[in-house]
């Protein structure tokens, strides 16, 4: 085939799903003639399992997606159906907001926002083929022939790389929902060197809203006053919220997909590629779980103008007639419709050990990868490394340092953090309890941890930055306030404290010291002690929040100081392990493939030991003052 010069940009982005719409409007908002590629152009920001965004520490990562400028929050807020808050019995750090997405929507306002991004160009194409030269990327060559070069590629090929879906005995190479697959650029990626392993994840029926019975199931509506996902939303869109239903499968249920194991794909030896854990799918679950006599199944609408309702809980690669047996034992869904069949999908993905903590490949400067294709699972996953990828291919371009984010500074941190560092044997799903500083990682408080480095890389414009200070300041104020103010015993306090459950004062006491009470929440202090300055619920919030949770946030804070010294401990980039003497084999092996950046990342490498980084750091000082001797 005849090749031809298509263009030369800054950025290449490949593929356009939530890592590549992040990872390219980060590039192009920060001056970057940035260039989008994707197999098909009505597929962006598509979602292809769940019609939701956000949940248990997924919903962190929305937030701080938009606390350093990214774009999934403010495109969720517009475009959500139903939102709620979960886990509100519980402390804060594990708050968790969770939207239901109108899907079409979703991704109409995705692609309207890529398209009026100046910088940004979208192009339909299947990109074959890297275009590298003397271990640099230099560009990507297109089916049709068309060589675009760039300084920076990011590549975000999520579920189509050589994408296989399976119900019971049926294969074919497909990308999600039909999709043309990506097949010749995964065996380029072998030929270039990459180690690649085989992955799957699975989506149930979809069924139509007229034939389920929604009196046999439980209502969930959404909260009375729904919170956003993003700092820049101040009102919900337009239309009421919608319910989604809960009921359960049935003792019938587990009978028929017993009854049929031997067809299923999972257990007859038809799927190579390890699904995701904390995701099964519904005869995984049955069997796994035998003692359980049912598992949750939730009816979420995936729109307001569609009558396709998603089955939450019945993800399966069972045969069609057996999912059809499934949906009807379930209550409710006796008389179920299915309008799309659940499936499975295989695909390959880099192991992300490959990567730097920039996402930048080892292998190849320039290439940067993100979402899917780095093990993952989740749309808000692969949104958080595509803003990371983006911002970085970004400032390779411009010769700046890369962004880094710590895990004591978000979710996002601890997750590229676990890629690169140990790697992942199954699509990896965050979870709160992956985050050893998650009383600091909150969802109320990402802004405060996160704005300012947006601000500083330039994907914070100036009004917001301004806002969020006023933000700040004003908390500030409201702290200072409540240590200065004296409570008395006055009566209308008394019946206050006293209606609150809580012991009436024999003396005067400041009133943060009251706010510290387990029954006293802020509401309380504006009827004790209302507050001269207006301040918003979000700031209420947060010096609730922060008085509550002093001395535990203290704690933190000195652990992330301790291991910030780690952090701080850089690790020569040339540095040689097999010169090291006293490092055990398996050290050894483990450091120069991961190549760590700092001791505190070499700690974190399975099977390197304390010896090992005790030993690693007397020849780091003996590194330094040899080269200090030579004066280099």
């Amino acid at each position: 085939m005849s090749h031809y010069d298509a263009g030369h940009h800054d950025v290449i982005v490949i593929g356009a799903g939530h890592a590549g719409c992040e990872a390219a409007l980060a590039a192009a908002r920060l001056g970057c003639d940035t260039l989008v590629l994707t197999i098909n152009l009505d597929m962006i920001a598509f979602m292809p399992c769940n019609p939701s965004i956000g949940g248990p520490a997924k919903g962190h990562v929305v937030r701080e997606i938009d606390a350093l400028g990214g774009e999934m929050g403010r495109n969720v807020d517009k475009t959500f159906i139903q939102m709620r808050m979960l886990n509100t019995g519980k402390g804060p750090a594990v708050h968790a907001l969770r939207a239901q997405a109108d899907k079409m929507l979703y991704q109409q306002e995705m692609k309207k926002t890529l398209e009026n991004t100046p910088n940004l160009t979208l192009r339909q194409g299947m990109v074959e083929r890297l275009i590298v030269e003397d271990g640099v990327c230099k560009g990507v060559e297109t089916q049709t022939g068309a060589r675009y070069y760039a300084k920076a590629v990011v590549l975000t090929t999520g579920t189509y790389l050589r994408g296989k879906i399976i119900v019971g005995e049926l294969q074919y190479e497909s990308g999600p929902n039909n999709q043309q697959p990506s097949v010749n650029l995964a065996h380029n990626l072998r030929e270039l060197g990459f180690e690649l392993t085989r992955f799957k994840t699975g989506t149930p029926p979809r069924v139509l809203k007229d034939s389920i019975d929604f009196d046999k199931m439980e209502m969930q509506p959404g909260d009375e006053k729904p919170k956003f996902f993003s700092y820049d939303t101040v009102e919900p869109p337009p239309g009421e919220q919608l319910p989604c239903w809960l009921t359960y499968t049935s003792s019938e249920t587990h009978a028929i997909i017993q009854e049929n194991l031997h067809r299923s794909p999972m257990f007859s030896g038809a799927i190579e590629g390890t699904g995701a854990r904390y995701c099964p799918s519904i005869e995984d679950k049955v069997v796994r779980f035998a003692d359980k006599p049912k598992h949750q199944v939730f009816l979420e609408p995936e729109g307001r103008n569609t009558s396709e309702y998603y089955v939450q809980g019945l993800s399966t690669s069972m045969p069609e007639d057996v999912q059809l047996r499934i949906l009807h034992s379930v209550p409710g869904l006796e008389r179920a419709q299915m309008m799309r069949t659940g499936y499975a999908i295989e695909y390959d993905v880099i192991v992300p050990t490959q990567l730097k903590p920039s996402l930048e490949t080892k292998l190849i400067e320039g290439l940067f990868t993100a979402g899917q294709i780095n093990g993952t699972s989740g749309y808000e996953e692969a949104g958080a490394q595509g803003i990371i990828a983006g911002i970085n291919a970004a400032r390779k371009v411009q010769n700046l340092e890369p962004l880094i984010l710590k895990r004591s500074d978000g979710y996002i941190g601890v997750l590229i953090d676990d890629l690169v560092t140990k790697g992942t044997n199954e699509p990896y799903r965050l979870l709160t309890s992956r985050a050893e500083y998650r009383l600091l990682l909150r969802h109320d408080n990402a802004d405060l941890r996160l704005t300012p480095i947006g601000y500083e890389i330039g994907l914070i414009p100036e009004e917001r930055y301004q806002r969020f200070l006023h933000k700040k300041k004003m908390v500030e104020m409201e702290l200072e306030r409540l240590r200065k103010t004296k409570v008395r015993p006055e009566e209308h306090v008394q019946k206050v404290l006293a209606e609150a459950g809580t012991v009436v004062l024999n003396n005067a006491v400041d009133a943060i010291s009251l706010l510290r009470r387990p029954q006293i929440i802020y509401a309380h202090i504006e009827q004790i002690c209302p507050s001269p300055y207006e301040l918003t619920d979000e700031m209420k919030e947060q010096v609730e929040i922060q008085v509550k949770y002093a001395g535990y946030i203290e704690k933190q804070l000195q652990q992330v100081e301790r291991m910030q010294k780690m952090e701080n401990k850089r690790i020569p980039e040339d540095i040689n392990y097999d010169e090291i003497h006293g490092l055990s084999t398996e050290g050894r092996q483990k450091l120069a493939k991961i190549r760590p950046i700092s001791i505190g990342q070499a700690s974190r490498i399975s099977g390197v030991s304390p010896a090992d980084i005790s030993i690693l750091l007397v020849y780091i000082e003996q590194y330094h003052k040899v080269l200090a001797a030579r004066g280099s």
